[in-house]
């Protein structure tokens, strides 16, 4: 296929205002040209998080579809299942999902730059998935709060307090998946705001893994994150992927947060994500995030 005829394949359907495109034109159980991964990249970074429709992907295609945003890696202390390298499987079962908002993986400085997600099992209701960006939420604020954030440094920590440790549903079964996401304890510094690599935009780093903010006493710290936080998530900054199985998502993960509704009752979920490397962040005075504490 000629590359002009290619490109006139390729096409952007906007799902929300801030963030969020579905990408047409790109069948990524092929092999993908040049042009189709630029245009992959170039997309992801303009519109946060990108969704690709009904792709079935096998877990050699995912990681090869991986591969074009950068280097695939093993989450810290989660091992892959079995016959997978570098796979992350969110299999939910009793209703159970991880609704809070976060930045994947911020306990490690070089937390992933983005990371894929495909649908193998979807509920008939609820199940889907909300995003929010990072940078547009950073711009939202107003002055004084951004002179604030800009000069700020949060703590983050795979030991941190979320509902999903709280549900009910089966509690044997989340005392195994903690024990196993605390096996290793990593405890990292990062900017409250970083610039993004590519975009040259502030973002903010916040999400559950914060459980502090450098110099600041707890109930100060913790004002002042909801605070900053709620410009994150109000709705006019989210898009919500409503899935269908097989769907991909490719999001972002240096300008987004994102959220798992627990609001499929005790029915099975079942997705399976890839992370890519990523860089360590920089703040805006050029300072770099660093580990307090690994294993």
């Amino acid at each position: 296929m000629s590359s002009a005829l290619e490109k006139t394949r390729l096409s952007v359907e906007k799902v929300g205002s801030r963030l969020g495109a579905v990408l047409h034109g790109i069948d990524a159980k092929q092999p993908l040209s040049d042009l189709q991964k630029d245009f992959l990249r170039t997309e992801l970074v303009k519109n946060k998080v990108i969704f690709l429709k009904r792709q079935f992907l096998d877990d050699a295609q995912h990681e090869t579809l991986s591969r074009v945003f950068g280097e695939p890696i093993l989450h810290p202390t989660i091992a892959a299942p079995k016959g997978t390298k570098y796979t992350f499987e969110l299999k939910s079962r009793h209703g159970r999902s991880t609704d809070s908002w976060h930045t994947d993986v911020t306990f490690v400085p070089d937390y992933p730059k983005a990371s894929i997600l495909r649908a193998l099992h979807i509920p008939p209701y609820g199940g889907g998935t909300i995003w929010a960006n990072t940078a547009t939420a950073y711009d939202d604020l107003p002055q004084p709060l951004k002179a604030l954030a800009d000069t700020a440094w949060g703590i983050h920590s795979n030991d941190y307090d979320t509902n999903y440790y709280k549900f009910d549903g089966k509690k044997g079964e989340i005392a195994a998946f903690r024990a196993e996401f605390l096996s290793k304890l990593y405890v990292t510094e990062h900017p409250v705001v970083r610039v993004h690599p590519e975009s040259g935009e502030k973002t903010l780093i916040l999400g559950h893994f914060i459980i502090g903010l450098d110099g600041f006493p707890t109930r100060e710290a913790n004002a002042l994150v909801d605070i900053l936080q709620g410009y994150i998530t109000q709705l006019e900054n989210t898009v919500t992927w409503r899935w269908e199985e097989g769907d991909v998502a490719i999001w972002d993960n240096r300008a987004t947060q994102h959220y798992a509704p627990a609001d499929f009752d005790q029915q099975a979920r079942e997705l399976r994500r890839i992370t890519v490397k990523g860089d360590v962040p920089v703040s805006i005075d050029g300072r770099q995030s660093q580990f307090v504490h690994k294993p």
